[in-house]
């Protein structure tokens, strides 16, 4: 079995300890292969905030780790270190590579930095980025499961977060669902779901949206508790899960939400 463990929007400067201390405690007894953070690592981009979080990561039970950088990881306020060198606190913290990629004998996933520094809010994917990501799964054995991860999401569920949208997204998708993505990863809008996409926008083949909530910050959603997910893949299979898991606040420990069974969609394109 493969497990992924998929969070975003930590925003550390605005972290929970005992929300920090509770998913510690979840990696350390589910042992995820891999673990994702989908962007926003910090509040304001400041030097404390991502030391925070990388003893918070250097401490996550996972073998392997990849981070992306969100919007909220580029300087708003500091204009000279926003134009001229938007990325270099998070460097600093967590190395030069802004686009991870990982794969095994059972996943490949694709990391995409969809923030820029001429953007406060609003994410992009790029034309080239669009190719990258196609060309990496066309080269992927079919029955490994795909990833790809962006930071602001490429599918909502209400009209209130429709301004929050990937720009160059209908194109991600059409040409991702065509080279074989199964799961378009995301955070931004502090809401966790899981969608399929196919019919909605008219895709070549099935794929899903997985949304993550707000991992370990105060920054919550009315009605959305700290949660993060955990994806379950039986290598070789059509076979997924995505298990949402909320922190229950009087248990001090995260607990699981939701089950969402995904039929992986395996078939050749002509």
């Amino acid at each position: 079995m493969s497990l992924v463990l998929h969070l975003s929007d930590t925003h550390f400067g605005t972290e929970r300890a005992e929300v920090v201390e509770a998913l510690l405690q979840l990696a350390r007894e589910q042992q995820p292969d891999v673990a994702i953070l989908s962007g926003d690592i910090t509040q304001r981009s400041r030097t404390p905030e991502f030391a925070a979080a990388r003893k918070f990561i250097d401490a996550l039970a996972a073998r392997s780790k990849l981070i992306l950088p969100g919007n909220h990881d580029i300087p708003l306020f500091e204009v000279w270190q926003r134009l001229f060198a938007p990325y270099r606190n998070l460097r600093r913290a967590f190395g030069r590579e802004l686009e991870p990629d990982y794969e095994d004998d059972a996943v490949l996933i694709i990391g995409v930095n969809t923030t820029s520094r001429f953007r406060h809010v609003d994410g992009r994917v790029s034309s080239r980025q669009i190719e990258r990501v196609r060309r990496r799964l066309l080269r992927c054995p079919a029955s490994r499961l795909k990833l790809v991860v962006t930071h602001q999401p490429v599918h909502v569920q209400h009209v209130e977060d429709e301004h929050n949208l990937l720009h160059g997204r209908r194109a991600a998708m059409q040409v991702w669902s065509a080279a074989g993505a199964d799961l378009i990863l995301g955070g931004h809008i502090h809401l966790p779901f899981t969608q399929a996409l196919q019919e909605v926008h008219q895709l070549p083949r099935e794929i899903f949206a997985v949304q993550a909530g707000t991992a370990v910050s105060r920054r919550t959603r009315a009605g959305a508790p700290n949660s993060v997910n955990l994806i379950r893949h039986q290598p070789g299979t059509a076979k997924c899960a995505v298990e949402r898991w909320d922190y229950d606040a009087d248990q001090q420990r995260f607990a699981p939400g939701s089950i969402t069974d995904l039929a992986l969609d395996r078939r050749p394109l002509h």
